[in-house]
């Protein structure tokens, strides 16, 4: 057992052509160096999804893992020199469970001083807690491994990784930009056709078409406000001549720029008529086909909005419970770091190296949605202080590549601040505890030499 261990997850390194691109494999590197340059009695642990397995279509097999060396040389030679100097272990996750599926994989792993260890979860001791180590794929009904080891036995989400995200990697080259391949850090899965639509309409459509259709879309909401008090004021509610005269009046004085503006109201008050008068039958339509799904229990009659993480806290709760040694619960898989408390032990979300993309609303209009590009590259440490257990958290630095088109950072509002994680979290260890774990201890030695008296017994018996 080392003294400190490092913890990271889901690099997704690898796929499909575009997929090939690393954007913070410089970053990982240099802190791979970092590992390597200090003087400790160190373990990093790779918690799963290390590679993008899934990602490949156009190989197989340990074919998989020659591209992956071919396409990042300094990753894995920084992997083989920091291996010198410290354990590294890799664990598989859903996107690369067929590293427990090919004995080769080890052997191909070892040459770069990486272990691998084909297990659903693992153990590590610190300060005489135990850290319970796992991807967490198994919590995810979408991604849980039927039969973990098996590499032809694959849960839905590889389906979807090998018709959606394969074929992002594959076309997203062919676009006015490489955007398409960011699809793998689009979480979650429901909002791809919206962020489709969004990278359509800013990056992709016509510039004529775009911008023609820009006054429409910025003036909406102003036209809808405009044509509601024209019909309060026609039906003598309002009492007011605001907008028949008043507004008029300012436009026409304003010339050409007012009489165009006049008419991106006329043409949007004439489409809220239209969306009004399609949306009552609409209404009838979309009740009907719910209620029909309800019978048919496809469709949930008193839906709960679950937290992102519910299921892995439940699952810590259960190792919690079942094994009171275990001070800390890491795990990764959902690719958003985090740091909490269940009572007086910890969780802890390992997060991801990928980039990020978080939906902002435009400021006005009712334009699409936009997605601001940022990293969050982190990492965890856990020692021993004190005879306690420390979590610590460290972020690399990395800014996102200026991608928003001028629009789109006029439009976007500000994305919503990252929740804090403590630069450091102590998990106390009461003398109650210590003194209950001393018991459990000794009771597990006597046990211990129990089964090697009756074991040797049995021999001496064997032999007469």
């Amino acid at each position: 057992m080392a003294e400190v261990y490092y913890f990271v997850s889901d690099l997704h390194v690898g796929g499909d052509e575009q997929l090939q691109e690393a954007e913070f494999e410089s970053e990982f590197v240099a802190f791979l160096e970092l590992l390597e340059e200090r003087d400790e009695d160190a373990e990093l642990i790779i918690l799963g999804d290390a590679f993008g397995l899934w990602e490949f279509t156009e190989v197989e097999g340990l074919a998989k893992f020659d591209l992956l060396v071919e396409n990042h040389p300094a990753l894995f030679e920084q992997l083989r020199a920091t291996g010198e100097r410290i354990e590294i272990t890799l664990i598989p996750g859903n996107h690369d469970a067929e590293l427990a599926g090919y004995s080769a994989y080890v052997e191909r792993l070892a040459a770069y001083n990486v272990t691998l260890d084909a297990a659903l979860s693992l153990e590590r001791e610190v300060a005489g807690r135990t850290v319970w180590i796992e991807h967490g794929m198994q919590r995810d009904p979408n991604n849980r491994m039927p039969d973990f080891g098996n590499p032809r036995a694959n849960p839905l989400g590889y389906f979807v990784n090998r018709h959606i995200t394969s074929k992002a990697g594959q076309l997203s080259g062919h676009g006015k930009y490489n955007w398409l391949k960011d699809i793998q850090s689009m979480t979650p899965l429901e909002e791809i056709p919206m962020w489709i639509l969004s990278n359509y309409y800013y990056r992709e459509m016509s510039l004529v078409l775009r911008y023609a259709a820009l006054p429409f879309l910025l003036l909406f909401n102003v036209s809808v406000l405009y044509l509601a008090i024209l019909l309060l004021e026609g039906s003598g509610v309002l009492g007011t001549q605001l907008v028949t005269d008043a507004t008029t009046a300012f436009l026409r004085r304003l010339g050409l720029a007012g009489d165009l503006v006049e008419f991106v109201f006329a043409v949007n008050a004439a489409v809220v008529v239209l969306l009004t008068v399609i949306s009552i039958p609409l209404y009838f339509l979309v009740r009907d086909v719910k209620r029909t799904l309800e019978r048919f229990d496809l469709l949930a009659t008193d839906p709960v909005a679950e937290e992102r993480d519910a299921a892995y806290l439940d699952a810590a709760r259960d190792v919690f419970a079942e094994h009171s040694d275990v001070a800390v619960f890491v795990y990764g898989h959902t690719h958003h770091a985090s740091l909490k408390w269940l009572g007086e032990r910890v969780v802890v979300n390992t997060g991801t190296w990928l980039k990020r993309l978080h939906r902002v609303q435009p400021r006005i209009g009712i334009l699409p949605p936009i997605y601001r590009p940022s990293f969050r590259l982190n990492y965890f440490r856990i020692s021993e202080r004190g005879g306690d257990v420390l979590v610590e958290y460290e972020t690399v630095e990395k800014d996102a590549r200026r991608e928003l088109s001028l629009l789109q950072r006029l439009l976007a509002e500000r994305r919503p601040p990252d929740p804090e994680i403590p630069e450091r979290t102590t998990i106390e260890w009461s003398p109650d505890d210590r003194a209950e774990s001393a018991v459990r201890e000794a009771d597990a030695g006597r046990s211990a030499d129990r089964q090697s008296v009756d074991s040797r017994s049995d021999g001496d018996r064997t032999r007469r």
